[in-house]
């Protein structure tokens, strides 16, 4: 670019430059980060794992997760659980609004089973009319049927009446629940800290069990989907946990059907 200075009688110095160039140039679009699927994912305010469990467990192109935090009590207890229902709807606003979704999943497996898994779906639906939902009891659920296990070994970090009412949850639902492992903690964040050799060592003392045909992690916030296949292998039955179903049920909800390595049996199995 040619530029002309020139400095006049009192020192100061001007330039004649051409203004600088702006171009608008054509673009392509694609399908984007979600070319396949577009997931919603309620994730409680205490919660530290499951944005975690979900990158190892739903990495692969053409698969989005976008979430939104939901407002919790950080102490795991019936009442403080049923209060989670009224900020459903509004935090599903906050996911993408206006572009499309195709399923939206709530990260709470005793939030889901106290509220129930039908008003969850109400709640979502106020936000995202129509939109497929799930939660972690639906997702175990379906998770327990694609492993054909009906025999469970629960195993969660919840109080005692906490972890009874989840295995009764259960056992309403036509499952056996041969043994309930707690760890007796009742705040989240302290949850979240339990350590993955502590959670194996209770899988791997549940799968023991002669009646235990599969194990069940309940909680999101307990760390166990990368050690899933380890586990297996161990213990010789299938394991699976709150982020680990939900994960997969979210998937095969939303069309995508790709068997997976590496992150146990459930992710090789159609729904």
């Amino acid at each position: 670019m040619d530029t002309n200075i020139t400095v006049d009688d009192g020192g100061a110095v001007s330039t004649d430059a051409a203004p600088p160039a702006t171009l608008v140039l054509p673009f392509a679009t694609d399908g984007g980060l979600a070319a396949r699927a577009a997931i919603g994912l309620l994730v409680l305010a205490t919660d530290q794992t499951i944005e975690h469990e979900w990158r190892f467990l739903l990495g692969q192109p053409g698969v989005a997760v976008y979430n939104a935090r939901l407002w919790n009590d950080k102490e795991i207890v019936p009442e403080t659980l049923a209060r989670m229902e009224q900020d459903i709807a509004p935090t599903t606003r906050l996911i993408l609004p206006e572009l499309a979704l195709d399923v939206v999943a709530f990260g709470c497996t005793s939030g889901s089973m106290v509220i129930g898994p039908e008003r969850v779906r109400e709640r979502i639906r106020e936000a995202r009319p129509g939109i497929a939902t799930t939660t972690p009891v639906e997702a175990v659920d379906a998770a327990l049927a694609a492993l054909g296990a009906r025999r469970i070994g629960l195993v969660a970090p919840y109080q005692r009446r906490v972890g009874e009412a989840m295995r009764d949850y259960f056992v309403k639902a036509g499952y056996r629940v041969p043994v309930l492992a707690i760890f007796d903690e009742p705040d989240d964040t302290v949850a979240a800290r339990i350590a993955p050799a502590s959670i194996a060592a209770a899988v791997e003392q549940a799968a023991a069990h002669p009646e235990v045909d599969a194990v069940f992690v309940s909680c999101t916030s307990l760390r166990v989907a990368e050690a899933v296949e380890t586990l297996e292998a161990r213990t010789g039955k299938p394991v699976t946990s709150s982020n680990h179903a939900l994960a997969w049920h979210s998937l095969r909800l939303a069309g995508v059907t790709d068997p997976l390595d590496g992150r146990g049996r459930l992710f090789r199995t159609p729904l």
